[in-house]
C-alpha cells in the first residue's frame, strides 16, 4: 500500500516503505449490504490526509465539481482522515453502516482484508463497462481484484528503482550496474574505495526493498490464491534471493549493526544525506532526495535483475478508491469513484502530487513531461509483482515476519535455511487464521 507519493515526513515515509496496513478485523454485523440505491442526497468520502494536502484538495475539488455538473441533485462531503487512524476508522465504518462513508481511499494491500470483512462493494460490471478502465495497468487492476471480482478503482501506483550518485561513480570510473551480481559487486567496490559511504544502503526492515531480489531469482512469497495460499519464502529460488539481499549486510557494504534495523525511509534518508552511493527508492522518494545534499549529483535507473540488462520485478504499491457495500447511493458512488480515479483526475494528481497514474497512456505522457519518471515507467512496463491477495497479508506484514527473517540472518543468529523455514511456518499460520 502506498499512502503518499512524497516522503516529506518520517511517518509517511515509513508507511511508504511497507505500503501496508494491518487489515481490519471482521465486522460483527452479519450483513452490511445496502437495501436501496438513492439517486439524490449526500455522498460522504474519506480520503487520506497527505503531507502538504492542499494540492490534492484542489484536484479532488475539481473532480467533484465535474461530477456535480451531471449529478445536480447529489452533494459531496470530503473528509481527509489521518493515515495513522485509518484502520480503526474503517473497522468502525464496516461495523456501523449508518455512520459509514460511501467511498474510501485505501491502500492496495488492504483489498483482500477489506473484502473479507465485507466492507467493499463488488463493482466488476461497472468497471468492465468503463472506457477509462481499458487502459488500466494490469498490476493496478490486480490490486483491486479478489477472486476475479473488482472492488474499486486504482488511484495511483508506486514502484522502486535504483538511485545512484553520479559524482561518486564518475570519481571511481564506474557505470550504473546492469545485473544483480554487478550491483552487489559495485556496492562492495564503492565501500572499499570510500569506507565512509554505504555502497548500497540496505535495511533489514526494508521488506519491499528486498522483494525484488527474491522475485528476480524466481522466488515467490507464497503460492496459491484466495484462502489457499501457502508460503514459498523457503523455496530454493526464494532462498537465492534472500542470500543475494543479505550478502549486502556486513563490513563490506552496509554494517549489520547499523543497517539491520533500517527500513525504507532510513535507506532513502541515508542516500539523500550523502551517506550512501546507492539506494533502492520509489518514485515517491524523489522529493526527499531533491531536498537532500545529493541534489544535482544523482540519477535513477531500473533496479537490475539477474541477466545483464534485465529489470528486477518491483512491488507495485499504490492506493485505490472503493465503494462501501453499505452505501445507500451505489450508482452515484460508483460514478463519483470514476470521477475521482479517471484519466483526467489522475493526470492532474500527477502534476499536483507526483502520484504515478495507473493508466498506461496517461503515465507515458507524464514521463514525457517529467524525465525523472522514466525509470519507474520502465520498471512498471517490465513487469511488477504484488503481495499475496489474502487477508492474511496484513497480519504477516504487521507481525514483521519477513523483517525478522532478514535480521536473524544478517545478525548471524540463523542461517538462510532455518530463518526462511521459520518465516514460512509463521506465514502459513497467518494464512490458516485468515481462513
Amino acid at each position: 500500500m502506498k499512502l503518499s507519493a512524497r516522503i516529506a515526513a518520517p511517518a509517511v515515509a515509513l508507511v511508504l516503505a511497507g505500503l501496508t496496513a494491518t487489515a481490519c478485523g471482521a465486522p460483527q454485523t452479519s450483513d452490511t449490504g445496502a437495501k436501496k440505491d438513492e439517486k439524490t442526497g449526500t455522498l460522504r468520502v474519506w480520503l487520506f490526509q497527505e503531507v502538504g494536502n492542499k494540492p490534492k484538495e484542489k484536484v479532488v475539488d475539481a473532480a467533484v465539481a465535474g461530477f456535480r455538473k451531471t449529478h445536480e441533485d447529489a452533494k459531496v462531503e470530503i473528509e481527509y482522515i489521518p493515515v495513522e487512524t485509518r484502520a480503526q476508522r474503517v473497522k468502525a465504518a464496516f461495523n456501523d453502516p449508518k455512520s459509514a462513508p460511501d467511498l474510501i481511499e485505501y491502500g492496495n494491500t488492504d483489498t483482500a482484508g477489506y473484502v473479507k470483512d465485507g466492507g467493499l462493494a463488488d463493482v466488476s460490471a461497472e468497471f468492465a463497462a468503463w472506457d477509462d478502465a481499458e487502459d488500466t495497468d494490469p498490476t493496478a487492476k490486480e490490486s483491486v481484484t479478489v477472486d476475479g471480482k473488482v472492488y474499486g478503482a486504482p488511484l495511483f501506483v508506486g514502484v522502486r528503482a535504483l538511485y545512484y550518485r553520479t559524482d561518486v561513480f564518475a570519481d571511481l570510473g564506474i557505470k550504473a550496474p546492469k545485473s544483480q551480481a554487478e550491483l552487489i559487486s559495485t556496492a562492495k567496490k564503492i565501500h572499499k574505495e570510500k569506507p565512509d559511504l554505504y555502497g548500497l544502503a540496505v535495511g533489514g526492515a526494508y521488506t519491499y526493498g528486498a522483494m525484488p531480489f527474491i522475485w528476480a531469482n524466481g522466488g515467490e512469497l507464497a503460492d496459491g490464491s484466495g484462502s489457499a495460499y501457502k508460503a514459498a519464502i523457503n523455496s530454493d529460488k526464494a532462498r537465492k534471493g534472500i542470500e543475494a539481499y543479505t550478502s549486502l549486510f556486513g563490513d563490506t557494504n552496509c554494517p549489520a549493526a547499523k543497517c539491520a534495523a533500517m527500513g525504507g525511509n532510513a535507506t532513502v534518508t541515508a542516500f539523500a544525506a550523502g551517506k550512501a552511493a546507492m539506494a533502492v527508492g520509489g518514485d515517491f522518494s524523489h522529493t526527499a532526495v531533491e531536498a537532500g545534499t545529493v541534489r544535482g549529483k544523482y540519477a535513477v535507473v531500473p533496479l537490475p535483475g539477474l541477466a545483464e540488462g534485465s529489470v528486477a520485478p518491483a512491488f507495485a504499491g499504490g492506493n485505490n478508491i472503493g465503494v462501501l457495500r453499505s452505501t445507500g447511493h451505489r450508482t452515484l458512488a460508483v460514478d463519483l469513484m470514476k470521477a475521482l480515479t479517471g484519466k483526467e483526475t489522475q493526470a492532474k494528481m500527477f502534476d499536483a502530487m507526483g502520484f504515478l497514474p495507473t493508466y498506461t497512456d496517461v503515465r507515458a505522457d507524464a514521463a514525457k513531461r517529467e524525465p525523472f519518471v522514466a525509470p519507474f515507467v520502465t520498471t512498471l512496463g517490465s513487469g511488477t509483482k504484488f503481495v499475496p491477495a489474502s487477508p492474511a497479508w496484513g497480519q504477516i506484514d504487521s507481525s514483521l515476519i519477513l523483517p525478522t527473517m532478514f535480521q536473524e540472518i544478517v545478525s548471524g543468529r540463523k542461517d538462510v535455511a532455518k530463518a526462511s523455514d521459520d518465516a514460512a511456518k509463521k506465514m502459513d499460520a497467518a494464512f490458516a487464521d485468515a481462513g
